[in-house]
């Protein structure tokens, strides 16, 4: 079985090497040196400075076509040249919630474009999205980038045009950590 549960512990020490902390929007996360992402489970924890959990679960505003494209083209974390990782909470504001899910599609894909913006980038930019509203975490999602290098330009490119769209004005608390992989 494959494990859909994860802990993202900020500490001392861990597998990637944070190298800058921004709060975007909202309140401020304690400030970590490392991250670790860990299959866990739904059973709270206190492990590190401070715990986000995390659980991937289905592409909840992605049509067939755009899965179908997305799942063609779409790398997995993990490889080997992905040296340089983003950690970026979201939490987004009960006006969002409010919304109906064919709402909240609208505002996504037909004004914002979030799946088409995110394809540009595909397969260099490696993301994975983790919920969390659901288990009651402080953050709505968790979603983790990883990426080459030569990539960075790309990456920021990316981040820039989604903090521009009709979708991010429903964000109340975005935190960006930028991670190094560390050599093991």
């Amino acid at each position: 079985m494959i494990n859909t549960i994860f802990d993202f512990i900020g500490n001392d020490s861990g597998e990637w090497k944070v190298t800058s902390t921004t709060t975007i929007k909202g309140n401020l996360i304690p400030t970590v040196s490392h991250l670790t992402k860990i299959a866990s489970n739904l059973v709270p924890t206190t492990s590190g400075i401070w715990t986000l959990k995390g659980i991937v679960s289905n592409l909840r505003y992605t049509e067939k076509e755009e899965k179908d494209k997305l799942v063609a083209i779409q790398e997995d974390l993990g490889r080997p040249n992905a040296t340089l990782a983003a950690f970026i909470p979201i939490r987004k504001s009960e006006a969002w919630w409010n919304l109906a899910q064919d709402e909240r599609r609208k505002i996504m894909e037909s004004k914002s474009q979030h799946t088409h913006t995110g394809m540009k980038y595909l397969p260099a930019i490696a993301r994975k999205l983790f919920h969390s509203r659901d288990i009651g975490e402080p953050f709505d999602f968790l979603t983790w980038f990883e990426y080459a290098p030569n990539d960075a330009d790309a990456f920021e490119e990316l981040l820039y045009t989604l903090r521009k769209t009709e979708e991010w004005t429903y964000i109340d608390r975005e935190i960006d950590i930028r991670m190094q992989k560390l050599v093991q």
